[in-house]
């Protein structure tokens, strides 16, 4: 038997990656399942033990700007070591046992140390869980891969709290939610042992070509990151979008969590379809996608229950690109070896764009809505110039 007759076939490589794909992407969907489970009654959680609004507001910002700040450190180490198994497994183990903890807390103190180490806890794992995603998808076409691996983590995203309404609906009592959330916890990671135990050393499921250069990052990597932070900072926050529905009432109460359920399920199929797409067309695909997006704003703060339905349906749109073909993306800009710390680069920039536009979102809400609507859509509207310039200096490998 020749070497090269040993060696795998194509198929079989894209099958073992799909499948790797596939575990990462059931743990996601039970991660998304425990802590989202969690997020979606934080706040009353919070205010039952004794917090004020201003500390649910603090507890709730912090934890993001922490969250996305630590990536940056995160995916330098993630780099640096080439450990990304042990740091994806602490940083999930982190963000999943901090959930069900919660149940014992008797102090607003305590719940909110426990909902910002939650936090903490997906900033350690997700630049090296993204570069092992972004091995993998090379095989399976990054916009699919990470297209699939954002559907099977929205279906999480819209179970988790399902499970806590029908948990408060039939016993009423906030320790009791946050304990069945252990449940999904503790298979998260037993499926994330599994995966580590069948591919150890995932970033051998994408070929590696000799690179003249590693030192730093190409100017295509920043220009993407300058778009990526004008979507981020004009993309507004959905606890804003749900104030608004109940302040003006062109939204019943009762229907302002079907909405976001119909995002969510719109952002699950926008992740999938977009994805394809990507894996054909290459960064074009982002421009059509910040044209749609940037129309939600005028939708959802200036018209009526079916205005907002359709708003809401392009914001999952958005989010839905946001969440898996920007990430797809940074994997056929940086080299093989430099992926964790780009990845950690790219979330804590997007993160911080978005605290800082959801920040002056916010104060243009309370002073002049039409400022808010046209921050928003021109902030989108104006990275499709540099999504167009990236997409003609980047060859996107098939």
């Amino acid at each position: 038997m020749s070497p090269a007759s040993s060696l795998p076939s194509p198929a079989l490589t894209r099958t073992k990656a799909l499948r790797f794909v596939v575990l990462l992407g059931i743990v996601s969907l039970l991660a998304d399942m425990t802590y989202e489970g969690a997020r979606s009654i934080a706040g009353p959680y919070l205010a039952l033990l004794g917090a004020g609004g201003t500390v649910v507001g603090i507890v709730a910002g912090f934890g993001e700007l922490i969250g996305y700040g630590l990536r940056l450190v995160s995916g330098y180490l993630s780099d640096r070591t080439r450990r990304y198994w042990a740091i994806t497994l602490i940083g999930y183990t982190v963000n999943l046992l901090a959930v069900p903890l919660l149940a014992l807390a008797d102090r607003w103190e305590l719940a909110a140390a426990l909902l910002i180490t939650e936090r903490i806890g997906k900033a350690l794992r997700t630049p090296a869980r993204d570069a092992m995603l972004s091995y993998a998808t090379r095989e399976t076409g990054r916009g699919w891969g990470f297209g699939l691996h954002e559907a099977m983590d929205q279906i999480g995203a819209v179970a988790g709290p399902v499970i806590i309404t029908l948990v408060l609906a039939g016993r009423g009592h906030y320790p009791t939610a946050f304990a069945v959330l252990a449940v999904p916890a503790v298979l998260a990671l037993a499926v994330l042992l599994t995966a580590r135990r069948l591919y150890p050393r995932p970033q051998d499921l994408e070929p590696t070509t000799p690179v003249l250069k590693t030192e730093g990052f190409p100017r295509t990597y920043w220009l993407y990151l300058a778009a990526v932070a004008l979507v981020a900072a004009g993309y507004a926050d959905f606890p804003l979008i749900a104030f608004h529905f109940e302040k003006t009432g062109s939204v019943p109460g009762p229907w302002i969590p079907l909405l976001y359920a119909v995002a969510m399920g719109v952002d699950a199929l926008a992740a999938l379809w977009f994805g394809r797409w990507f894996d054909r067309v290459g960064l074009r695909i982002l421009m059509l996608v910040a044209l749609l997006s940037a129309l939600f704003a005028p939708l959802v703060f200036l018209g009526g229950f079916t205005a907002a339905l359709f708003g809401m349906a392009l914001w999952g749109i958005g989010m839905g690109a946001q969440e898996s073909i920007l990430r797809a993306a940074v994997g056929n800009m940086v080299a093989h070896e430099r992926r964790g710390s780009a990845y950690g680069i790219f979330n804590t920039g997007y993160g911080l764009f978005w605290f800082l536009g959801s920040a002056l979102m916010g104060v243009l809400y309370d002073t002049a809505l039409p400022a808010l609507i046209a921050f928003s859509v021109v902030a989108q509207l104006a990275s499709i110039p540099l999504f167009a310039v990236v997409a003609r200096r980047t060859t996107i490998r098939s």
